[in-house]
């Protein structure tokens, strides 16, 4: 992406090498195709890297190891791996980043592969330090492309455990609300369906549409916004202990918060990209989450342990609801078809395959 010229291109890119002993060299397989790439093409955020007048796009990849350097421990050559997104910054007071937790990162100084200020993944072949790359066991080839969105939902499953300590009792029976069947929603569907977690998911497809179909096969019911408006959501589903956002609408994100049951936990994954105020009632919302001891946190980007989190969850996933998994990727093209496939969104999850 040339973002001066606003042009996308396919170009040649001088092959990385190792320089360190824990440099790791990965040639990518698939490249996965999000919302986030396609604000980056609309200029909506995103930087090239310094001194740089063009970013290489993508951020959610499945690599092989092709060649390890002298220091590395972890990795041989021939695994699979997923490569973390998010590099730290180097405000020496960042203790976020100086503990490997850039996901934390309090100056906004990081870097992000594919996204900010560094190149992506959309390439045959990537160099990076061992820290960086998680092994995925070969069972999960044709899905391991999964893992960079489930780390997301697999970030705000660790904090939310954490906030359910809160109870003095053992929190059991809980329910759940997705809003939206994206990847990242049904993903974290997934994961609470897997966590016996009644689980409901709110999107504007139709009843009976391909995603609700999918909701419905591992588990959870599909609830349609064009059958059901926001302020009726309540009265169609009930109370809900858990609100896991992924739209990136303000509206609908805090419009749902009506639903959040007593003690019940919001997590916003979504970054809204519209310029139009949005009209909520926050008096309302902030009298309720006062008084009713809710909490509502945002989640971004993932540590190198959600990471490793996210591979065992899909391997879980692949156990309950295998049908499920393998549907929501939807399209793959070679790298010719990227650029079509970029500024065209079509059924879930698209992904470039760059080597078998």
């Amino acid at each position: 992406m040339f973002p001066r010229q606003h042009e996308l291109r396919i170009i040649e890119v001088p092959t990385p090498t190792m320089v360190g002993e824990r440099d790791v060299t990965v040639r990518t397989r698939e490249v996965g195709i999000c919302g986030t790439d396609r604000e980056i093409l609309e200029l909506k955020h995103g930087a090239p890297p310094p001194g740089s007048d063009r970013l290489i796009f993508g951020h959610e990849a499945l690599g092989e190891v092709v060649a390890v350097g002298s220091g590395v421990r972890s990795l041989e050559v021939g695994d699979l791996v997923a490569i973390t997104v998010r590099r730290p910054c180097t405000v020496p007071t960042c203790v976020a980043c100086r503990t490997g937790r850039q996901d934390l990162c309090i100056t906004g100084a990081f870097r992000e592969r594919g996204i900010k200020e560094a190149d992506g993944f959309l390439t045959e072949i990537v160099v990076e330090d061992e820290q960086n790359l998680v092994r995925i066991p070969k069972m999960l080839a044709e899905v391991g492309v999964l893992v960079e969105p489930l780390s997301v939902a697999a970030k705000a499953a660790f904090e939310l455990e954490s906030i359910l300590r809160r109870y003095p009792w053992e929190p059991t029976n809980l329910r759940a609300l997705v809003l939206g069947a994206g990847p990242i929603g049904l993903l974290a569907a997934m994961m609470l369906v897997a966590q016996d977690i009644d689980t409901f998911v709110y999107s504007l497809e139709p009843k009976g549409s391909d995603r609700a179909r999918l909701v419905e096969s591992f588990g959870g019911e599909y609830v349609s916004a064009r059958d059901t408006q926001l302020d009726e959501l309540t009265g169609r589903i009930g109370k809900v202990d858990i609100i896991f956002e992924a739209v990136g609408h303000a509206g609908v994100a805090f419009g749902s918060l009506e639903t959040l049951a007593p003690n019940g936990v919001a997590i916003f994954s979504g970054l809204p990209g519209g310029m139009k105020p949005t009209d909520v009632q926050l008096d309302d919302i902030m009298r309720h989450m006062v008084l009713q001891n809710q909490v509502l946190f945002g989640t971004v980007n993932a540590a190198r342990s959600a990471f490793a989190t996210a591979v065992h969850q899909l391997e879980q996933f692949m156990t309950l609801f295998p049908a499920a998994v393998r549907g929501l990727i939807t399209e793959r093209v070679e790298l010719e078809g990227a650029p079509e496939m970029l500024h065209k969104p079509r059924g879930i999850k698209q992904v470039v395959t760059m080597a078998a």
